[in-house]
């Protein structure tokens, strides 16, 4: 077998590196798959010749890559080529943009991301109203958070969702969303390539290296993964962020666990993800204590109870496999914790710990809660974007909850306590656009759950790898780390905090923390070049020699 060609060592040089080798870093040797030095300028110097590529960063910043900890790469790309209705700020607004994707002859009418809850009208369209603006064509229009839609009268007679549970007039969620999202993601595996494709290339473009998959048989089919995995990657022809793969099926013996993980190429990080114990704040289906302020008598919804939440966890900890959960409202968590005591209780606590157990969200926790996730060892995937939506005054959180929502998305009562934190986007509920997490982070609803630039840089960096069991090595620049990285044009480097109590000793730059951007200035940092494993995986026009 010939050996691999040599790639030719390149230096980035007159910038700034963010690295813990060396906080005051302006340049970098890559040289194949891996970081061989990171240095001064001056120093640089004398590693220029004809045998290295040389790069001018030009001011340019150096990171690691990102790794978002929650997405959905085939719903990212078809969001991505579907009516964006983010924007819409009324009712009459969705309206006219199905009318105008009428008008053009779609027979199908595919759009995602409204949220009634920024409309004055504060309701939904009627199947009737989406009859008519659709002309008679078939419409879904996926909400924001993906636990419901709106369907025209046309699709819901043709799959009978009118007899299904959560159908209300044109509005669906649980059984009548779940067929009407299945017929409408009946993809050949061409069509889920070609999605899957865009949604990563639009990955790499933003400064992601990996994006963790969070499948499930409710979400797609076992091909959709399967699909997924044959492409991603930088070993590929076509260099694409690496794809970390999770499958959200429920278990209840040892067999099944083993059988499943030898599923999928052997690539399974575990069986955790949007294994939903609950729905969501916007569709009202997360399981609440007390109910919805804005819907008395409804508690939300549980999907899971606490004998299977305890199966699943007494089969992947013996096995040694990392399980988790969807989970979002508080009912929800008690649930998780019922079942995590059970597997603590008959296995032994250090085994629960020994398997490194996950869950997506918690969006609300109190403090016994959090507690309670420090005891098992269980490590949270956060989003910090859903507080900067949703968390603003007279929001989603406050329609919704009332006074509980000064309680959501506890990003620094999480680390203050211990609990391992990483950082995602939930793609394609939220845009995957790292730095907007970040900020997020600066400017949480709740003053006191503000955490530090740094805290959530290394969350959406060196903790995503982490918590999916990859090398400590991974999200770090440094001499022999994996070169995987991005490149960003920047306003302004400065050290950042919030004003609390996590991580403030890094405010001080004779620390020697490295810098980050400025994310108050005119412009959000510009990605220039992505590259993992020493592979380039994007590269803005014009930037060496792209």
């Amino acid at each position: 077998m010939p050996s691999p060609e040599r790639r030719t060592p390149v230096l980035y040089r007159n910038g700034s590196v963010y690295s813990p080798a060396d906080p005051f870093a302006t340049a970098m040797l890559v040289d194949g798959g891996t970081v061989a030095w990171v240095g001064t300028e001056h120093a640089a110097a004398n590693l220029a010749g004809p045998d290295v590529r040389t790069v001018d960063l030009d001011g340019a910043l150096v990171t690691p890559g990102f790794v978002d900890a929650h997405t959905h790469t085939t719903e990212t790309g078809v969001a991505l080529g579907s009516i964006d209705l983010t924007a819409c700020r009324t009712l009459a607004g969705l309206l006219e943009s199905v009318s105008v994707a009428a008008a053009s002859g779609a027979g199908t009418i595919l759009g995602f991301g409204w949220d009634e809850s920024q409309w004055p009208e504060k309701r939904v369209p009627t199947a009737s109203e989406l009859d008519r603006a659709g002309g008679g064509a078939l419409v879904y229009l996926v909400r924001a958070d993906i636990h419901s839609a709106v369907v025209s009268g046309t699709l819901a007679a043709g799959l009978g969702l009118a007899g299904l549970d959560g159908w209300d007039d044109g509005f669906v969620v649980r059984a009548a969303h779940e067929a009407a999202r299945k017929a409408t993601r009946s993809l050949t595996r061409d069509q889920r390539r070609t999605y899957q494709r865009a949604a990563l290339l639009h990955a790499a473009s933003r400064g992601y290296v990996a994006v963790t998959e969070m499948a499930a048989p409710h979400i797609a089919p076992r091909e959709d993964l399967e699909t997924l995995l044959s492409i991603d990657g930088p070993g590929h022809e076509l260099p694409l962020p690496e794809v970390i793969p999770y499958w959200a099926q429920l278990t209840s013996s040892r067999e099944e666990v083993r059988e499943l993980m030898q599923g999928f190429g052997g690539r399974l990080a575990g069986l955790a993800g949007d294994l939903n114990v609950d729905g969501s704040i916007g569709s009202r289906t997360a399981a609440l204590r007390e109910p919805y302020s804005d819907e008395p008598g409804n508690r939300g919804t549980l999907y899971l109870d606490g004998d299977a939440v305890g199966a699943h966890l007494l089969a992947t900890t013996a096995e040694t496999v990392q399980a988790g959960f969807h989970v979002i409202g508080d009912a929800g968590l008690d649930v998780v914790l019922q079942g995590l005591e059970v597997a603590a209780r008959d296995l032994g606590l250090d085994e629960v710990r020994r398997a490194r157990h996950r869950l997506e969200h918690v969006e609300l926790a109190d403090d016994a809660a959090i507690a309670a996730l420090v005891h098992y060892g269980v490590a949270v995937s956060g989003q910090p974007a859903f507080d900067a939506l949703w968390g603003v005054d007279g929001g989603l959180y406050g329609q919704r909850l009332g006074t509980r929502s000064v309680g959501m998305n506890r990003f620094a009562s999480l680390l203050a306590a211990g609990v391992l934190v990483a950082l995602g986007s939930d793609s394609p509920v939220t845009p995957l656009d790292p730095w907007a997490s970040v900020r997020a982070c600066l400017r949480h609803s709740s003053p006191a759950e503000n955490i530090s630039a740094r805290a959530a840089f290394i969350a959406h960096t060196r903790a995503s790898w982490r918590l999916s069991g990859r090398s400590p090595m991974m999200g770090q620049l440094a001499p022999g780390t994996p070169a995987s990285f991005a490149v960003w044009k920047v306003d302004e480097l400065m050290v950042q905090t919030p004003d609390n109590r996590v991580q403030s000793w890094s405010t001080d730059p004779r620390a020697g923390t490295p810098l980050l951007p400025a994310l108050d200035t005119e412009n959000a940092p510009l990605c220039l070049e992505t590259v993992h494993d020493g592979r380039r995986l994007y590269a803005e026009d014009g930037f060496a020699g792209a």
